[in-house]
């Protein structure tokens, strides 16, 4: 603590007083995030004076605050019913994002939500929320990087509608704590594998990626989440090296060091989902994009107040360059030994190679879409690459009736009598298939 001002995180939370209320007068208007503010003070083991002290509310609004179970929206007491009464959960949702401008909120509740009231009663329900963002501002100021600085990363999940039914997106955002541009890509899971794939993505986008990039403390990144020094998870330390940026993990149960991305998350969330349709996950990332260049970098931002691709103007110098450098996940070598089904397993399905390798060691890269597998320099096998787990590739050439059968291609033409059918039949081709089948079992 530097005189009245206490750092936490990325926040600088200042021991402002602000008036208390009289006995008897309204609560003062507490929002969601502080809220959430105090339940983290709370499992901190701060008590109610100095959560008081550090936000500036009354002990009785605190030990309030505290007694509830989850937080309410504000709610001023109407006489009755008003026409904005059914669009109240989106004004408080949408009101920061645009400045709580009750004008710009009433234009986008006249042209896109059907309703029918008057200005008047968007501003009067609009004045708590600004008068309490006011009192935040007293007790926050959020931490602002240079340009090229930092970006912050993170998954949210979405169910959208497809064609086939509904279904739940993992959307990746790493979002430039400068411009406040952001990337953001659909993805069926989690994984590792998504994680390194959509920040290469992010990277090719922007053209770059900033000095250092702040996580929260998910699996993927982390191989021993929890409090103290960082145990990198070591694929992902790897690649951190291997584009030289500095991986930073968000404290814990401090959601404000990474509410850059965030809001990144929520937006996508409000304002790119709701409404529309999508063919599959190709289509949902073609119309992400479109929105992302259309939409998202050219709105005004609410906190910055410009446009994120003019701040990315002058942020794109700043970043790292990444245009000439290759993918890792296409450099990064693997080794695998063959199995005795003559199967190799590459995060989590498996692909097939020549028999005669059974044992032996073999190299595998990945090319574009192709995996690339050799043996002492030279290739000998080529797959797709799956989507999903558990899955197998098989090519038939490569198991052991293949040679059988390429020798009788090849001197069909002169053999002057063909193997007995009971031959061909116990000698080749009922091998092959009990290959299969043990494969299929194995899967």
């Amino acid at each position: 603590m530097e005189g009245n001002q206490v750092v936490a995180g990325d926040v600088v939370v200042a021991a402002a007083k602000v008036a208390v209320p009289e006995v008897g007068a309204e609560m003062p208007v507490i929002s969601k995030e502080r809220w959430e503010d105090l339940r983290r003070m709370q499992g901190d083991g701060q008590s109610v004076s100095q959560m008081a002290r550090l936000t500036g509310l009354d002990r009785k609004t605190v030990r309030s605050c505290l007694r509830k179970s989850e937080w309410m929206a504000y709610r001023r007491t109407p006489a009755a019913e008003t026409l904005l009464s059914a669009h109240r959960a989106w004004l408080v949702e949408r009101a920061p994002e645009v400045n709580y401008s009750a004008q710009i909120l009433f234009q986008e509740l006249r042209a896109t939500h059907g309703y029918r009231g008057g200005y008047d009663t968007v501003r009067n329900a609009v004045r708590p929320l600004r008068t309490e963002a006011g009192a935040a501002a007293l007790t926050q100021c959020r931490f602002e990087t240079e340009p090229g600085e930092q970006a912050q990363v993170d998954w949210g999940q979405v169910r959208v509608r497809f064609v086939s039914g509904p279904t739940v997106v993992h959307v990746f955002v790493l979002t430039l704590g400068y411009s406040r541009r952001a990337w953001a890509e659909g993805y069926e899971n989690e994984r590792l594998s998504a994680l390194l794939a959509a920040h290469e993505h992010a990277f090719e986008h922007f053209g770059g990626h900033p000095a250092e990039l702040l996580y929260d403390r998910m699996r993927t990144v982390t191989a021993e989440p929890g409090e103290g020094k960082a145990h990198w998870n070591a694929t992902f330390e790897a690649f951190a090296r291997h584009w030289s940026f500095e991986p930073r993990l968000c404290r814990p149960y401090r959601a404000q060091t990474k509410g850059k991305v965030e809001s990144g998350v929520k937006y996508v969330k409000r304002n790119f989902v709701p409404g529309r349709v999508f063919r599959d996950l190709a289509d949902f990332n073609d119309q992400l994009l479109a929105w992302q260049t259309e939409i998202a970098d050219v709105r005004v931002h609410g906190t910055t107040h410009e446009r994120p691709i003019d701040r990315f103007a002058r942020e794109a110098s700043a970043l790292v360059r990444t245009p000439e450098q290759a993918s890792f996940c296409q450099a990064l070598r693997r080794e695998r030994v063959v199995a005795d089904d003559w199967l190799v397993a590459l995060d989590a399905n498996r692909y097939s190679v020549p028999w005669r390798l059974i044992g032996k060691k073999v190299a595998v890269v990945r090319v574009g879409a192709i995996w690339q597998i050799s043996h002492r320099g030279q290739v000998v096998a080529e797959h797709p690459v799956l989507a999903g787990r558990h899955q197998l590739q098989v090519d038939p050439a490569h198991g052991p009736g293949a040679v059988a059968r390429n020798a009788r291609t090849r001197f069909g033409a002169s053999a002057p009598t063909p193997a007995p059918a009971s031959h061909a039949r116990d000698g080749v081709e009922m091998r092959d298939l009990a290959v299969y089948e043990q494969m299929l079992e194995v899967a």
